[in-house]
C-alpha cells in the first residue's frame, strides 16, 4: 500500500480513538470515548461502518477477545492501528500543521 493515504475527517478521529484506547479499542468503547472526547453523539453503527473501512483500508487489525467470564459472556472485536494507520495519522497530522502554520496571522484579523 504505497502513496498516500486518504482519511476522512471521522476515519481520523475513530482511528485516534483506537490508539487511544489502545488494548480496549471495541466498538462500543470507541463510540463512548468519542462522546466524552468530542462531545458529539455519535451512532454506534456509524462507528462499525468506520472500523471496518479502515481495517479494509489496512488502516486497523482486528481480534475476538475471549468470551467475558461472566455467564453468558461476549467476545469482543478489539481493533489496534497498523503501520499503515500510523503513517495515515502521520500524514494527515503534517498536512494540517503545514497549512495552518501557512495561513497569515492577517486572515485572523476581524473589523469588530
Amino acid at each position: 500500500m504505497g502513496g498516500r493515504t486518504q482519511l476522512g475527517e471521522f476515519e481520523e478521529i475513530v482511528l485516534l480513538t483506537v490508539g487511544v484506547l489502545y488494548e480496549d479499542a471495541y466498538a462500543v468503547a470507541i463510540n463512548k470515548e468519542i462522546a466524552k472526547q468530542s462531545g458529539r453523539s455519535v451512532n454506534v453503527s456509524a462507528v462499525h461502518k468506520s472500523l471496518y473501512r479502515l481495517e479494509k483500508k489496512g488502516m486497523l487489525e482486528s481480534q475476538l477477545t475471549d468470551p467475558e467470564s461472566k455467564r453468558g459472556g461476549k467476545r469482543k472485536r478489539v481493533f489496534s492501528i497498523t503501520p499503515f494507520g500510523k503513517k495515515a495519522l502521520d500524514e494527515a497530522m503534517e498536512l494540517r500543521t503545514s497549512l495552518r502554520n501557512q495561513i497569515h496571522e492577517l486572515a485572523f484579523k476581524w473589523d469588530k
